[in-house]
């Protein structure tokens, strides 16, 4: 395959940049160019709710001059990203119209979990992280407006957990008493462990790290001058955690001239030195791996990914599923009951998938829908149905896109409850995500209807389509009464949306 010229370009809390790739199947990716421009959007939108006219006139002044530079290099496809603190602004409509009309890009705002999850494919992509995982490790993603912290172990995602504690946040909530106190640096602390002191009791007691992985801006700049290991680019959490202590004795002046950083007056230095120093020392991890990549090169592996034009040794979709189940062990619901679910509704969406029109990535979402349609009952068994929504919409899971969560979320509530019209949903949801969510509620429910008992009475449980019926046979060992009315009772739901009559075959298997 010829190579493909190809630009990411990133719209921070504090900086803009672009990368211009080539990208290869033969060479993968390869950095040609990386231009970065300092421009401090978060702190107008944390401090005034909106992108000032001045910065908008600075923003669009880059990224015009980010266009010229992609045409020099005949740059054929991109991808213009914002981070999710422009949603926060109340102009961000009008800001990316202005960028649109003046620059010629196009730039779309992407939500918390479709930042978090571009940032780990570009992880993913680099040779030690399979190794790494499959014996424990935290990814930290540390970004101007929050942080990222995914727990993996045995190969898979086991959590993950965003954190308010971006350090250009830091840096704006503590802007008030920088210059009146004489250990500024203390107070950054105090603000940081008060964050990390429940995600702590939650999800870091008695479990051993071995790795740390670290990705944001600064951390290679700090680092650049300790040793590490030649095989794979590690550093012994010891010796990360030295050096982290010996720079936050410094002033910010201090450590820009040792690590020959261009700006001596950066504000976000102190804050940076003393988050990484803070999470090695509460993750306590063996070995600290700075990979060196960005969101920018995320951006060029997702793309690359979904043209096909390379593929990664990791899977994605067992990452989805792996975070799905933690999620519902967490609340006490994941169980035979839930396996019972996962068999059946992937037999049902094999047998229907000449009439209901989705793939593999719904049937991906059903699979997690299945796992945790149960999880609400954890707070309340009257009202199951709208917490387990809640609790989703409120959790992230990595790999899973803001508007994917949403169409589980649904499916998982409309599971238990009749399905409402479009109309009361489409502030949440667009017409196909709609659609598919209806799509799977309606195999969910019939499903977790042949074993509403919780008992797996049936087994073997195949299905084809045969003209406008779809026939179920199952084998049973004792009496499936209540299974097979509730069963009847939602099949009319299952018809109005599919136009096929599902139906039971049962074959007694005697003991």
């Amino acid at each position: 395959m010829a190579i493909k010229t190809f630009a990411a370009i990133y719209i921070g809390s504090y900086e803009v940049s672009m990368k211009v790739f080539e990208i290869s199947q033969r060479k993968q990716l390869r950095t040609i160019d990386h231009i970065r421009s300092r421009i401090e959007l978060g702190k107008d939108v944390y401090t005034k709710g909106a992108v000032g006219y001045e910065l908008t006139e600075e923003l669009c002044v880059v990224l015009k001059e980010f266009h010229r530079i992609m045409d020099s290099y005949r740059v054929e496809e991109y991808r213009a990203y914002a981070s999710h603190v422009l949603r926060a602004a109340g102009n961000e409509l009008f800001v990316l119209d202005q960028i649109r009309q003046r620059t010629g890009i196009s730039a779309q705002i992407i939500s918390n979990s479709e930042h978090r999850f571009i940032s780990y494919k570009s992880l993913a992509f680099q040779p030690p992280f399979e190794k790494m995982i499959q014996e424990s490790a935290a990814f930290v993603d540390v970004g101007g407006g929050s942080m990222q912290i995914t727990l993996f172990r045995k190969g898979k995602a086991a959590a993950t957990q965003q954190i308010g504690l971006g350090i250009m946040q830091i840096r704006e909530k503590l802007s008030g008493i920088e210059t009146k106190v004489s250990h500024y640096e203390v107070q950054v602390q105090e603000m940081i462990d008060k964050e990390l002191e429940i995600f702590k009791e939650l999800y870091l007691p008695g479990k051993e790290i071995k790795y740390l992985i670290f990705v944001g801006n600064y951390i290679d700049d700090i680092m650049k001058g300790v040793e590490r290991q030649k095989k794979d680019d590690t550093i012994e959490a010891e010796r990360f955690f030295k050096a982290m202590k010996k720079l936050q004795k410094k002033n910010v002046a201090e450590i820009s001239r040792e690590l020959s950083l261009s700006n001596e007056n950066d504000p976000l230095l102190i804050p940076s030195v003393v988050l990484y120093r803070r999470m090695a020392e509460e993750i306590k991890a063996d070995y600290v791996w700075l990979p060196g990549v960005d969101i920018s090169d995320g951006i060029a592996y997702d793309y690359a990914h979904k043209h096909k034009i390379i593929k990664p040794e990791h899977n994605f979709d067992e990452d989805v599923l792996s975070a799905a189940k933690s999620l519902a062990e967490r609340y006490k619901s994941f169980s035979r009951h839930t396996e019972a679910l996962l068999e059946i509704t992937g037999v049902i969406f094999d047998a229907m998938k000449h009439v209901h029109g989705m793939g593999k990535r719904e049937r991906l979402l059903l699979q997690a829908a299945a796992i945790l349609h149960d999880c609400g009952g954890y707070i309340s068994r009257m009202n199951q149905a709208e917490c387990s929504y809640q609790i989703i919409m409120a959790s992230e899971i990595i790999g899973m896109t803001h508007l994917e969560r949403e169409i589980v979320a649904c499916t998982v509530r409309y599971n238990s409850n009749p399905l409402v019209p479009y109309e009361e949903l489409m502030d949440r949801l667009d017409q196909p995500g709609y659609m598919v969510a209806a799509k799977l509620a309606a195999i969910l429910k019939i499903a977790n209807a042949m074993d509403r008992s919780h008992k797996q009475k049936f087994k073997n449980v195949k299905a084809s389509l045969k003209e406008k019926q779809l026939l179920i046979t199952i084998e049973a060992k004792e009496s499936t009464v209540l299974e097979k009315d509730l069963f009847a009772l939602y099949a009319d739901a299952f018809e109005q949306i599919f136009s096929v009559k599902p139906c039971i075959k049962e074959t007694r298997v005697f003991r």
